[in-house]
């Protein structure tokens, strides 16, 4: 197990939005053509994970004095060399160990053990790994021996460290206890946290301009209190003037980067994927000169214990009511509900939740949609909200029912259509564990080369030669927009290299989309991009006919063991 570098760029940022690897809502803008496309790669990288993701590195230690020592049983009937070892043994009194360990990914560790002991010893340093796993080498004294190893489930560990002092018949043994950082996901019911209209979760009132409404996650409900992220929709609405909203973790200094932005009297949401303080909170921050109502609704929670890893999946369409894929054809009525069979079927029967992009489109009227799992009442949440004769997506982390379904409520009083596409799942047989980083601009096309050519893509190598990165939490906005479009991300199968010499392979287009615009509007959405492996070059497609200012933050990563 090597340690791993997830590179990228090192402009840090302003008001953008977080994202998961697109759906294929595809539900406004022009239809895909056969126009060879224009590619542009990002500037090169500045900075990397031991620096931006320096707050997920945790490092142990027990001293020489944790040390215990003993003498080595002697041969069966050999009373005096018994006395012997037990003198020898005496004759060798520094034998000893100093351990040190520091996380090297999400599920590894490596472990450096200082020998102690007399001169001239040979010596036999092994490691138990506290997970059923061991291993051995040769050391001399004084030698500093490092090990790395990586842990199949994330948790904590108590590994024993013995050197052993053969010919003295003397042995010592030191523990060290520690723990994995990477961090698996754990569905939870979608549940209102925050609503400042209602005096849920925060005193009654409007967040005021320039100032923050905390949220708190650890020990709400049954949430623990060793939460290490969450995820929330959260929504702006009753705005009075544009803005944007950054969620960050309570009690930390706010970045420079945001998780919506809105326009005023827009009611807007946006899936969002935060670290939470110490202090078990994350706060909202409205950006916007005059007051704001904020809502915030759960629908998981990130620990450092084993429970459910994310899979990224190519995307892939589930339900489309215009066409009846998936569901009855015909838009899903006021009120009304469908069901839609994903375990089992799109992804793994054990899968705990989903990540999809939902799309609402040709709304009659003023609502929003609310998915939740089967076999229960449809929450006071919502998760994508509309105006008449709107196309509007979100990104959706939903838990799945026990019979593998999800349920999508029209909460409108008139019909609409609704497209539901699958990016991915999390069970208990996927490795990917969240690593979250300090949020990072990846470009911005607005100080770095133009807009986005029409019908063009960027490619950006994210983590190009690295082992073990599945995927990546991403936020992507589109603004300056000149015509209709849709956003879409994918992976690349060339390397930056090909791209430097000039013989790179012609990319198909894509047909997912991550987000859907009309002309002179900003918009952004959480975009939970596949890495496509080792290679770690992303595709980002301007599907419109015109161009286009693109922005791309990035605020962490799955890595799997």
């Amino acid at each position: 197990m090597r340690s791993r570098r997830l590179v990228v760029s090192a402009a840090v940022v302003v008001a953008a939005s977080v994202g998961f690897i697109p759906g294929m809502a595809q539900a406004a803008g022009p239809a895909a053509g056969p126009s060879a496309p224009v590619a542009k790669g990002v500037p090169a990288p500045g900075a990397d994970l031991v620096k931006l993701g320096a707050s997920e590195v945790k490092k142990f230690h027990s001293p020489a004095e944790h040390s215990v020592r003993k003498a080595l049983p002697a041969a069966k009937g050999k009373t005096a060399a018994t006395a012997q070892s037990a003198e020898a043994a005496a004759g060798n009194p520094d034998l000893g160990l100093v351990l040190d360990a520091q996380s090297t990914s999400a599920h590894g560790i490596e472990l450096r053990a200082q020998v102690l002991s007399s001169p001239g010893a040979t010596l036999r340093v092994t490691y138990n790994w506290g997970d059923g796993t061991t291993d051995g080498v040769d050391a001399f004294p004084g030698q500093e021996v490092s090990l790395k190893h990586s842990y199949a489930e994330l948790g904590e560990y108590n590994v024993k460290v013995t050197v052993t002092d053969a010919v003295n018949q003397a042995e010592v043994v030191n523990e060290l206890p520690l723990s994995t950082v990477g961090s698996d996901f754990t569905p939870y019911a979608p549940t209102r946290l925050l609503d400042t209209r209602t005096g849920t979760g925060a005193p009654m009132g409007m967040v005021q301009a320039y100032s923050s409404a905390k949220v708190k996650i650890a020990g709400n409900g049954k949430i623990p209190a060793g939460v290490t992220a969450v995820a929330l929709n959260v929504t702006v609405t009753n705005a009075a003037n544009p803005g944007h909203v950054t969620a960050f973790p309570g009690g930390t200094t706010r970045p420079t980067t945001s998780n919506l932005n809105f326009e005023a009297r827009q009611t807007v949401p946006n899936m969002v994927v935060v670290p939470v303080g110490k202090d078990g909170t994350v706060e909202l921050y409205n950006g916007s000169w005059t007051q704001v109502d904020l809502i915030a609704d759960i629908t998981g929670y990130f620990t450092r214990t084993a429970a459910s890893g994310y899979t990224p999946m190519t995307p892939v369409r589930a339900v489309d009511t215009r066409s009846g894929q998936g569901a009855p054809q015909g838009q899903v009525p006021g009120r009304g509900t469908i069901g839609v069979q994903l375990g089992g079927w799109y992804v793994p029967a054990n899968a705990t939740a989903v990540a999809l992009n939902v799309t609402a489109t040709n709304p009659r009227e003023d609502g929003h949609l609310t998915a939740y799992p089967s076999g229960q009442q449809a929450p006071n949440t919502s998760n994508v909200n509309f105006a008449a004769k709107q196309t509007v997506a979100n990104s959706v982390i939903v838990p799945v029912g026990p019979d593998g379904k999800v349920n999508v409520f029209n909460g409108a009083w008139a019909g609409t259509d609704v497209i539901v596409d699958v990016v991915g799942y999390y069970s208990p047989d996927s490795s990917g564990s969240f690593m979250a980083i300090a949020p990072n601009r990846r470009f911005d096309t607005r100080t770095w080369d133009g807009p986005m050519h029409p019908r063009g893509y960027i490619w950006s190598a994210i983590s190009h030669g690295e082992q073990g990165i599945s995927g990546y939490v991403l936020n992507a906005t589109v603004t300056n927009t000149k015509d209709a479009g849709f956003l879409s991300v994918a992976p690349d199968t060339n390397t930056p290299d090909q791209y430097k010499n000039h013989t790179e392979a012609q990319q198909t287009r894509p047909t997912a989309s991550a987000m859907n615009w009309t002309a002179g509007k900003t918009v952004a959405n959480l975009v939970q991009a596949s890495s496509g492996g080792v290679n770690g070059v992303v595709d980002f497609w301007n599907q419109s006919w015109d161009t286009t200012d693109l922005i791309v933050d990035i605020f962490g990563y799955y890595e799997t063991k």
